[in-house]
């Protein structure tokens, strides 16, 4: 069975590369599934749901090795990737907006909340379930909701600069990569007024945008071709990196860039300036890593594999912790498990969490397969009597033209199940080359009766549809939005 799958992969991949608009910069798609792999696997890593019995029967503590082995505190800042997440949002919202503000707002919150919508569907009766039913207390039922709902937070702030971006293009515009300095003073501020100054502790909430905004506009920067070179992303490397052990060394700042129990400071709740030094520091390695990316993503296996992350990238986001809880839940039905159920008090319990990642992986990919629909852009038809092929909705941001398939290649098109998308560019519009797929936009059809997904999008620079429509080739994906 092997030995058939392991070429179809390679043929599916391949066709993926030879789909994908040359001119689309594949670097940015790279950056975006390694930011999702940072997070998923850093909660993975460092959330322990411990159960201790009791006479009263099981209960759950949500434990970090981090508190317990503070010699780890390393890989929070290998895994905690959320500024790579803000500077490629930046990005793509830049390339996006072109005007129409409401409509392109609109469709962009409805590409958000869409799965967010259909998480809260499933967990709100299974919650109430849980509770009415006794099944679980109160207590450990609050643990449970906060592991599942933890990363809500990151969208409710992700639709807030998305709705500030006209002004942060505007700023940009004016002050180029300085605009990025002036939320920067706004954290520091923030923080000297509830660090130094006895202030009130809730004068840090102001940091949830603003600290966020800076890698956001570093990205809207990066879209208007302020990083030209390597030396502008360098210096943002050392700067940012020097500034994060100045802070973490002489300021009291934590060394930690997530959350840990029982810490007094958290780098994360809200952000410090240390998290966002350390933001501007990500900001810069990730456009250094630009260029190697770019060659890496050359090879269709591991393109078709990013491109297939950021097909999904919501719905593996928001489902992730929903994988690790089953895990942990199924588990119990054989005691307690090493590195499952057990705290995190020795070395040995990090290879045995190690060991757990292909189960959390293998839980995921089956939540994958239930709810990635949920990502999908809401299909019409065409207009005028439905004739012509089924179009899917325009997506978000775009000044899109959609329009039934007509001419020669209409019959063919009924036949095989296609679906096509035709869309203009407006002048001046440039390489748009798909970098909405800040949210992974993805549009499912039937190729050839194989039931192959289709990226959709892919525009051409100063005009033209997308490729596979151009080249008429009904078995092609096409670059994805």
């Amino acid at each position: 069975m092997t030995g058939h799958v392991i070429p179809r992969a390679r043929a599916l991949a391949a066709r993926i590369d030879a789909a994908t608009p040359a001119h689309r910069d594949r670097a940015v798609d790279a950056l975006r599934a390694l930011a999702i792999a940072g997070v998923i696997l850093g909660h993975w890593l460092v959330t322990a749901l411990v159960v201790t019995s009791s006479r009263t029967g099981h209960a759950l503590h949500d434990q970090s090795p981090l508190a317990t082995m503070s010699y780890l505190t390393p890989v929070s800042w290998v895994f905690q990737t959320l500024a790579i997440f803000f500077l490629v949002g930046g990005y793509a919202a830049a390339r996006s907006y072109r005007g129409d503000y409401r409509s392109w707002l609109r469709q962009r919150l409805a590409r958000l909340s869409r799965p967010v919508l259909v998480l809260v569907a499933v967990w709100a009766p299974l919650a109430a379930g849980l509770y009415l039913s006794g099944a679980v207390s109160g207590a450990d039922l609050h643990t449970v909701l906060t592991l599942v709902l933890d990363p809500l937070w990151f969208l409710g702030v992700y639709a807030v600069l998305t709705a500030l971006t006209p002004l942060a293009v505007a700023l940009v515009r004016r002050f180029g990569v300085l605009a990025a300095a002036f939320p920067l003073i706004v954290v520091a501020a923030a923080d000297a007024v509830r660090f130094d100054l006895g202030g009130p502790s809730w004068a840090g909430w102001v940091n949830v945008v603003a600290g966020w905004l800076v890698p956001y506009l570093l990205g809207i920067a990066w879209a208007r071709g302020a990083f030209p070179g390597r030396r502008g992303p360098a210096l943002m490397l050392a700067g940012g990196a020097a500034a994060t052990a100045a802070l973490v060394l002489w300021a009291g700042y934590p060394a930690s860039m997530v959350g840990v129990n029982g810490a007094a400071i958290s780098n994360l709740n809200p952000p410090t300036l240390a998290v966002v030094t350390f933001g501007i520091a990500q900001a810069g390695l990730a456009l250094l890593l630009r260029e190697p990316l770019a060659r890496l993503m050359r090879r269709p296996l591991a393109w078709a594999a990013v491109a297939t992350v950021n097909l999904s990238a919501m719905t593996l986001f928001l489902w992730h912790q929903t994988a690790f809880l089953a895990v942990t839940a199924a588990g119990l039905a054989f005691g307690r498990l090493a590195g499952l159920h057990t705290a995190p008090a020795s070395g040995m319990w990090i290879a045995e969490r190690v060991a757990w990642l292909p189960v959390f992986a293998v839980a995921l990919a089956l939540l994958w397969l239930v709810f990635r629909r949920a990502e999908r852009t809401p299909r019409r038809p065409a207009a005028r009597g439905g004739g012509g092929a089924v179009v899917p909705a325009g997506l978000p941001g775009e000044r899109d033209r959609l329009r039934p398939v007509r001419g020669p290649g209409r019959p063919r098109a009924r036949g095989l199940g296609r679906e096509e998308y035709h869309r203009q560019d407006g002048p001046g519009r440039g390489d748009q080359a798909g970098h909405e797929a800040a949210d992974g936009q993805a549009v499912q059809e039937r190729v050839g009766g194989r039931g192959v997904d289709r990226l959709a999008g892919g525009g051409m620079p100063r005009g033209g549809g997308p490729a596979g429509h151009r080249d008429g080739c009904a078995d092609r994906l096409v670059g994805y939005r």
